[in-house]
């Protein structure tokens, strides 16, 4: 396997956790591989939340919008947002480790995105913006790792908690393929506060195993705006099963 780089975006406040955890086995079997890790511990760095103003050094726009472009453009972005700028671009995959709480992210790496993945970086406001499948981060492949306390069934495709394809599609589809990355299937840790010692050595065992074909695992088929959707950014007709509703409508 050749050599690659994998940042960890990760976001739990307790030190001794299952996801801590599963982090530590994750460094550990892609250092094994060979391959250089680094790691955004964002409840260890006390990473700052909220996008605001702060983030942007002096600005003569008056829309938050404009102000972070003017600042990308300027160089002018605080320092750790150009700190994870830094660390992304460096990257051939970027692996975003949470536990579902709420039905999303914790709010520490929403403000993780919220201020990283800023105008002119991970997005812009003109017509002609690359984005899904094509942005500042294409080339690059990314994976969700997300513990979730509700069993499997809870969250399938009649389970109470709605599938978690859906519960994802947000932060897969709407963060990380939207930058560029082609996004592979999550790992999905259910049952997380029940887990049990054979529980834990199963999944390790098949986060390690994900791990190790991070480079040929198939992507999600999400649509590429640039093949499938009209000027008005809606998908061509014809592409999508009959009957094919909602999120399923975006992937091939």
């Amino acid at each position: 396997m050749v050599p690659m780089r994998t940042h960890i975006v990760y976001a739990h406040p307790h030190r001794a956790s299952l996801n801590a955890a599963l982090r530590d086995e994750a460094v550990s079997a892609l250092e094994g591989l060979g391959h250089t890790v680094t790691v955004s511990d964002l409840y260890a760095m006390e990473w700052k939340a909220v996008a605001d103003y702060d983030d942007f050094g002096p600005t003569e726009s008056g829309t938050f919008i404009a102000a972070a472009g003017e600042a990308w453009e300027n160089d002018s972005l605080a320092p750790d947002i150009k700190a994870e700028h830094e660390r992304l671009l460096a990257a051939d995959t970027v692996i975003l480790q949470f536990p579902l709480w709420w039905f999303t992210v914790p709010a520490i790496m929403k403000g993780w995105m919220d201020r990283v993945l800023t105008n002119g970086f991970g997005y812009g406001t003109s017509r002609a913006w690359k984005r899904y499948g094509d942005g500042a981060l294409a080339g690059k492949r990314a994976m969700v790792v997300v513990t979730a306390g509700a069993a499997d069934s809870h969250l399938s495709d009649r389970g109470i908690n709605g599938d978690i394809n859906d519960l994802l599609f947000p932060v897969q589809h709407g963060v990380l393929f939207y930058t560029g990355m082609a996004v592979l299937p999550p790992v999905v840790v259910t049952g997380a506060h029940v887990l049990g010692e054979t529980g834990y050595t199963d999944t390790v065992k098949h986060l390690r195993e994900r791990l190790e074909t991070l480079a040929e695992t198939p992507p999600i088929a999400y649509r590429a705006q640039t093949e499938h959707y009209d000027e008005s950014k809606r998908l061509l007709p014809g592409r999508e099963p009959e009957g094919t509703t909602g999120f399923a409508l975006h992937t091939a």
